[in-house]
């Protein structure tokens, strides 16, 4: 028995997915409100469909002039590709509906701009017969894009042709209604094979060119060659290759399977071409995904999207790829923008399990690092090297840094002189901690992408006993008598190795100084610390603590806990009032109120990867180390050593 609740709300707070689902519902109350249109049936049985299906009237307009102008921004690394799989059982003639696919492409203009949407995929069965009337009705739907400008594609399913000959079979419906001509003019459209049935396009999103391949549901020889000749004249562009069939996910509990046919397009089309690393299909159901290794050894991603299997013959569901190019991350989730859009009109018992899905394939992240994946066809340009004296801005008062002619991983010898670039004098020599191994310091060859020297020095130090060694400034060195009493910049370029551990590693230093708060007569805290310190905490949190000039106690900036086995880059800024801690440039939240004006000192030398505690050297730090530079003055983190 299907019930109809008016007035059902939910029993209990709302959280995750279900809260999104109402939320959008909130936002999507004009979305549903589209007309059913109906082709080859009169205006009084399409307002009878209507409301026996709960939609608006048939006389509520599909007006494009209200709906916004599709705009992406297409240098955000966030964006959002969106897919329509089969639409089918909507336009089966006579019984031809085209509510519930208007109010997705109502949702894809309504949240443009929200979701920065960029692309949509249609992955094929637009129809069920592929009979012109079918056609008609769903390339009617399409104008609404059309008019806007939206990017999109389509491809033919096997129930569009209805047959099983590949794209050689010539004049269709389909090809009369989405053939190339559709697209000629559009900025996306790249182009067709001759038989029209196979199309690329190209979309502009998070600062690059991306391309989708649609392509047939049986492509044949010619258009594997097409594709394979399409991607070799875009050698260093991302593909995204939509087809009808390709996987399919019907073993529960299993992941999905290659169709025969989806096996042959994985041997002569997919695995060789490194470019393609998502794909996505219909035609079976239920939904389904798996990860292939290709002939480079990168993964693959397959997805099969599907829905005619569900009520209203899925509705126009869309799945929505919202790519995060900074998190690595493709979040996906799946929804039903026309039930979403009428949920404030009270839905039925089905429509109820309609809203969202959330199962695991239909709502999932897939994590994918793009720099990594697609190096071996678009590597990102390595930023080159700066010489030292374009890093010594007005204010240096010391830089150093550990490029040169040095072999990866050669021992540092012990002695070591590294020179004071700034030209004031604060060279740093090497102390090795008593007993240290051989090669505890080493050079390194790597360095953060955003350093100005492509080098590093390895400092494998620790406690208990005391390993490795540390860099330290000249007895005399100007550095260790300054106050910076009108404020400073210190920058380091840092990296944590994988096997870091708090309680072995943690509370050592990057850079601090000798000397002891109490005998800088500082009374408002531990008298042993050190005056000044920039440490990694047990978490490993950087903390910059020190005692101000005009304080009698420390004061401290704490950052965030921070990944393991990655270059980072730290700032210290003070303006002679207060300071802010920068981590990659960004502030970080537990900076300090209180003013604060230069660092005390006692004329001591400061240390490039030491601590000291109660006037002994107590820790040695962990980490590669890369440039480091200190300024006597505030800068803006335009002007880091990580600006361009």
């Amino acid at each position: 028995m299907c019930e109809q609740h008016d007035d059902d709300q939910p029993a209990t707070p709302l959280s995750g997915p279900a809260r999104r689902a109402f939320l959008r519902s909130a936002a999507l109350a004009g979305a549903g409100v589209t007309v059913a249109s109906a082709v080859g049936i009169t205006p009084a049985a399409a307002a009878a469909a209507d409301d026996a299906a709960g939609a608006a009237p048939a006389d509520a307009p599909m007006d494009a002039q209200h709906l916004p102008d599709w705009r992406p921004n297409r240098d955000s690394r966030r964006f959002t590709m969106v897919v329509m799989p089969d639409t089918q059982y909507m336009f089966d003639e006579p019984s031809i509906t085209t509510a519930p696919i208007e109010a997705s492409f109502r949702y894809i203009l309504e949240h443009s701009r929200e979701d920065n949407i960029v692309f949509m995929s249609h992955l094929g069965d637009l129809t069920q017969n592929g009979r012109k009337p079918e056609f008609d009705g769903i390339g009617r739907a399409f104008e609404l894009l059309d008019r806007k400008g939206v990017a999109y594609s389509v491809l033919a399913g096997n129930h569009d042709i209805n047959s099983n000959t590949d794209d050689g079979r010539g004049r269709s419906p389909y090809l009369d209604t989405f053939g190339p001509q559709r697209f000629r003019g559009k900025r996306s459209f790249g182009g067709a094979t001759p038989d029209g049935y196979n199309t690329y396009h190209l979309f502009q999103a998070g600062g690059r060119e991306w391309l989708v391949l649609a392509l047939d549901w049986r492509p044949s020889s010619g258009g594997i060659a097409w594709a394979k000749k399409v991607m070799a004249e875009h050698p260093h562009t991302p593909v995204i290759l939509t087809t009808h069939e390709l996987v399919s996910a019907d073993r529960p509990g299993q992941e999905a399977e290659f169709s025969d046919h989806g096996q042959q397009l994985w041997n002569d089309l997919i695995k060789g071409n490194d470019q393609i690393f998502l794909t996505l299909n219909g035609h079976y159901w239920p939904a389904g995904r798996t990860t292939k290794k290709n002939d480079a050894g990168d993964d693959v991603h397959l997805h099969i999207t599907n829905y005619q299997n569900r009520y209203f013959g899925g509705a126009a569901m869309i799945r929505l790829y919202h790519f995060d190019l900074d998190r690595n991350t493709i979040d996906v989730e799946t929804i039903s923008p026309w039930i979403l859009g009428r949920s404030n009109r009270g839905l039925n018992e089905l429509e109820r399990r309609e809203l969202e899905l959330t199962g695991p394939d239909d709502y999932f992240s897939v994590p994918i690092d793009f720099d990594k994946r697609f190096a071996r066809f678009a590597p990102i340009p390595q930023r080159p090297a700066r010489p030292a004296p374009r890093m010594v801005i007005p204010g240096t008062v010391a830089y150093w840094r550990f490029d040169g002619d040095h072999k990866d991983g050669a021992p540092v010898p012990a002695a070591q002189r590294i020179p004071d670039l700034s030209g004031r004098g604060n060279d740093l020599t090497l102390v090795p901690a008593p007993g240290a191994a051989a090669g505890a310091i080493s050079w390194s060859g790597q360095y953060h992408p955003d350093q100005p020297g492509h080098g590093s020095i390895r400092l494998a130090g620790g406690k208990s006993p005391l390993r490795g060694g540390h860099l330290q400034t000249a007895a005399n060195a100007p550095l260790n008598t300054a106050t910076f009493r009108s404020g400073y910049t210190v920058e380091a370029f840092f990296k944590l190795p994988a096997d870091w551990d708090g309680g072995r590693d943690g509370w050592s230093a990057l850079l601090s100084r000798w000397g002891m708060s109490g005998e800088a007569r500082k009374p408002g805290g531990d008298p042993q610390e050190p005056i000044a310190t920039l440490s990694l905490s047990g978490g490993p949190e950087l903390q910059w603590c020190v005692y101000p000039l005009n304080t009698d106690g420390s004061l401290t900036n704490w950052g965030h806990e921070l990944t393991l086995d990655t270059w980072w880059h730290v700032a210290v800024v003070n303006d002679a009032r207060q300071t802010t801690m920068y981590v990659n440039g960004c502030p970080v939240v537990r900076n300090p109120t209180a003013r604060s004006i230069g660092l005390t000192t006692l004329n001591l030398p400061w240390m490039l990867g030491g601590y000291a505690y109660d006037g002994k050297l107590d820790q040695t730090v962990n980490a590669w180390i890369g440039d480091v530079r200190i300024t006597d003055r505030p800068l803006r983190p335009d002007t880091f050593m990580t600006g361009r």
